[in-house]
């Protein structure tokens, strides 16, 4: 609830409205970029359920902080993993500021940083964490071709 003015009428229309399912969450996010035509999506608040819960893509989600040592050390990888994997068109490799952004989905959870999920296509509502191995473009390869629904063949696999 955020009123401008808040008195018992306010209040009494918010819990009506509320009883009625007719109140829409507030949801913190960042403005939606106007260009997000890189190798890595950015994903605010806003778009998370039409980029991440997609159900025509996989997706690689990265939760980061932006003043998270590992997070930047993260970047120039994650950014070569987003060219390695661009022309794919049933991919997507896409990061979120979880600071100043909400997710969306209660299957996404964020306790630490960098968080990583993939979300196949075919399973949006149970995402797989990335755990245990390197996060270098070595490991998060493998767990992608480990996971991705469809993938085209490379040159080096004909």
């Amino acid at each position: 609830m955020e009123p401008e003015e808040f008195d018992s009428d306010v209040l009494r229309q918010f819990v009506l409205a509320f009883k009625k399912g007719k109140l829409k969450p507030i949801v913190k996010s960042q403005p939606v970029p106007k260009n997000n035509k890189g190798p890595v999506k950015v994903v605010v608040g806003k778009t998370f359920d039409t980029i991440v819960m997609d159900p025509k893509n996989d997706v690689l989600i990265e939760f980061y902080a932006p003043w998270c040592g590992h997070c930047k050390k993260l970047e120039p990888e994650y950014n070569e993993l987003g060219k390695k994997y661009k022309n794919e068109k049933n991919l997507i490799i896409a990061k979120m500021d979880a600071t100043a952004n909400d997710v969306t989905n209660d299957h996404y959870k964020v306790e630490g940083f960098p968080t990583i999920y993939f979300a196949p296509k075919d399973k949006k509502n149970n995402p797989i964490k990335f755990e245990g191995g390197d996060r270098d473009l070595e490991h998060l390869s493998k767990f992608i071709e480990e996971h991705a629904t469809k993938l085209s063949r490379t040159k080096e696999e004909l």
